[in-house]
């Protein structure tokens, strides 16, 4: 994409990835992304507000070769990850003029990643400002908005907010503003649920943080920018703050159908007691998906086959994904078969000890499911429903 003006002497010169298809060799990107990054023209200095992709340095170059930029005095450096720094050892070969303005762990970060020279960097310390003549920055310290380093720019004058990762959202578009909220709003919950989840504590601290801070504006690294800020600001308070909802989550894997004639049986169940579920299929899932039902789930219920004594590898992953992701479920439970003996329940248990849940008992059947295994799934949709009624996840309405 061309470089674009969208207020007095403020450019979008990032770029648009329409075609990548998987982030970090892990999360799946089913419209694409961009690595948005910003040029701010003061009166008297000129600053570039994080860059792209280590792949693709040159749409950033040419565009900023577009707006005739002669002299760049700082590249402002939000957030270490290579999607928004890789481009600075080729920004700094073509304006050796410039500094690296950063926080100290990500001077580090970055020394690290390009090796570059220490007289490159100023460090800012949590709330220090930056003068361009008319404009001044002011560096906001957010760290683990993902990662130890990060820190948010506020333009003052503007009341502009670059945030880099934070409320970003994994979308390739040619809109410079969000125009479709619910598109927006579920790339934005699919980039939470897969990113920013695992430090809710920490994002948290951020929210408050900023809580004091006029913004006309939020210009995320990832997605369009927002022009109605409330929207996506509130969007981020429910997911961080709100109690979980009536929602059981289930990812499960059937080899020879008992294990998802038990999980049908389940999902009737709780169906027909009003409670919303959302079950993946573990062999064929797109996590990002699953990640996003974790969001609002009241319980997790894991459905696996017995392999080798234990659960299916693919169930594995999805306990080791949930417990790196944290949610705010309450309660779990495990489903499953076995043929002549099983450890899978003690092993997936041992798997999420970052899930602070209650582990309902499970209910583990000997081949193919049985009149008294129908009758242990019905107590346990039953107990399922009381404990998120008891816990004021179902709405009095129900």
């Amino acid at each position: 994409m061309k470089a674009r003006e969208f207020a007095p002497g403020i450019f979008s010169v990032g770029v648009v990835d329409w075609d990548r298809r998987l982030f970090d060799s892990l999360i799946p990107l089913p419209d694409g992304t961009s690595y948005n990054a910003y040029l701010i023209k003061g009166s008297e200095k000129t600053a570039l507000i994080d860059t792209v992709d280590h792949k693709m340095p040159e749409i950033l170059l040419d565009n900023l070769d577009l707006l005739g930029i002669k002299r760049l005095d700082y590249v402002i450096s939000n957030h270490s990850e290579p999607d928004h720094s890789g481009a600075i050892p080729h920004v700094l070969a073509k304006y050796p003029e410039a500094l690296v303005i950063c926080t100290p762990k990500a001077k580090d970060l970055l020394t690290d990643l390009f090796h570059l020279a220490p007289e490159k960097f100023k460090t800012v310390n949590d709330l220090e400002t930056l003068s361009l003549g008319d404009r001044t920055l002011e560096f906001i310290y957010a760290p683990w908005v993902h990662w130890p380093e990060t820190m948010l720019t506020y333009l003052r004058e503007d009341k502009i907010l670059f945030p880099c990762d934070f409320f970003g959202s994994h979308i390739a578009t040619t809109d410079l503003y969000v125009t479709d909220e619910g598109r927006v709003y579920e790339a934005a919950k699919r980039y939470y649920a897969e990113i920013m989840m695992p430090f809710r504590a920490q994002i948290k601290n951020n929210l408050e943080k900023i809580k004091g801070y006029e913004f006309e504006l939020i210009a995320p690294s990832h997605g369009p920018m927002y022009g109605e800020p409330d929207f996506i600001i509130n969007a981020y308070h429910e997911w961080v703050y709100d109690e979980p909802k009536n929602v059981v989550v289930i990812p499960y894997i059937s080899m020879h159908g008992s294990t998802k004639k038990m999980v049908d049986y389940l999902v009737s169940s709780l169906a027909v007691n009003g409670v919303t579920v959302e079950q993946f299929d573990m062999s064929v899932v797109d996590t990002g998906k699953m990640a996003m039902a974790l969001v609002d789930a009241g319980t997790i219920v894991i459905g696996t086959p017995t392999v080798m004594i234990g659960p299916h590898p693919l169930i594995a992953y999805a306990a080791f994904l949930a417990n790196a992701l944290k949610p705010k479920a309450k309660f779990a439970s495990i489903i499953g078969s076995y043929g002549w003996g099983t450890k899978a329940v003690d092993t997936i248990v041992g798997l999420v000890p970052n899930l602070k849940v209650e582990i309902i008992p499970p209910v583990i059947c000997k081949g193919q499911p049985r009149d008294i295994d129908y009758q242990a799934l019905e107590k346990l949709a039953e107990t399922i429903v009381q404990k998120h009624k008891d816990a004021g996840f179902v709405e009095k309405a129900e």
